[in-house]
């Protein structure tokens, strides 16, 4: 085999191949399909909540709801800037922010500074979308075709 007969023209690439050139189209489903994605997390999350909130109230006491409900409101706008940083993601910034975070943490702080707060409640409530994503997950795992 004689390299100097073979041609070096370059053979022209598909756009599909190319892996940084998506249509404008593409995009814009894909963006759609991702604000469906945390319009439904974000439902979930609010019936998770609610239903939790009353559970809690009926059995423990309406200061512990409340408690719970703090967290999970934190949790709910933790999910939000966590939406956002990842909207950003490839227009933007190269990786997320931690800084949201800061949120939830700056909640405990408070709630271990105030008696009137209860930590586990705060915590708990925070990880109702942990829930959410699990309740996701399965969904998707056993009915893979709904959205």
């Amino acid at each position: 085999m004689n390299l100097s007969d073979e041609s070096t023209t370059p053979t022209p690439a598909t756009e599909e191949s190319q892996p940084g050139s998506t249509t404008t189209q593409e995009k814009t489903s894909s963006m759609q399909e991702f604000y469906q994605l945390f319009q439904g997390l974000l439902s979930i999350t609010l019936g998770l909540t609610g239903v939790i909130f009353i559970s809690v109230w009926i059995f423990y006491s309406l200061n512990t709801a409340l408690n719970y409900l703090l967290g999970a409101v934190t949790g709910m706008v933790y999910l939000k800037m966590l939406a956002r940083d990842v909207e950003r993601l490839g227009q933007e910034k190269r990786q997320l922010s931690k800084s949201r975070f800061a949120i939830f943490i700056g909640v405990i702080v408070v709630a271990t500074q105030l008696r009137q707060l209860q930590i586990l409640p705060i915590f708990l409530g925070f990880l109702t979308y942990k829930a959410t994503l699990i309740i996701y997950t399965i969904q998707s795992a056993f009915i893979p075709n709904s959205k």
